[in-house]
């Protein structure tokens, strides 16, 4: 139906891009599989092998990273809280025990990302 579809309105497809009867594959750098969307081993391991940051530019390069993940991190915004005060203009960069904490957590939730799958109707949904 698909490819009639195609046909009809003289649509093209790239098949470098396609992928037809796959159990699995990535889209939108996210893995996705019978169970549900997954994160990307590459994504998490740019962030667990990252360094804690040093200035202000190495924060943002972090919160960036951690906001294409935000999704599949509970509670992302109250484990970032250490380093909002960071991002304040006229304040200097002083990473503490708090951030360091915060950033060790973050890394630890890594190691055990959740998958992302749809509700299973008749089955309790557990948030």
């Amino acid at each position: 139906m698909v490819f009639e579809r195609l046909r009809r309105y003289q649509l093209r497809m790239n098949p470098l891009k396609c992928a037809f009867g796959v159990t699995s594959g990535k889209f939108l750098g996210f893995i996705v599989r019978h169970r549900g969307i997954e994160i990307d081993q590459a994504k998490v391991d740019a962030i667990l092998k990252m360094p804690e940051p040093k200035n202000i530019h190495e924060l943002k390069s972090l919160q960036g990273k951690l906001a294409y993940l935000r999704r599949f991190i509970s509670n992302l915004a109250g484990k970032c809280q250490p380093f909002s005060r960071l991002m304040k203009k006229g304040i200097p960069f002083e990473w503490d025990q708090a951030c360091s904490n915060a950033f060790q957590s973050i890394k630890s939730y890594l190691m055990k990302p959740p998958v992302l799958a749809a509700p299973i109707p008749g089955k309790p949904l557990i948030l």
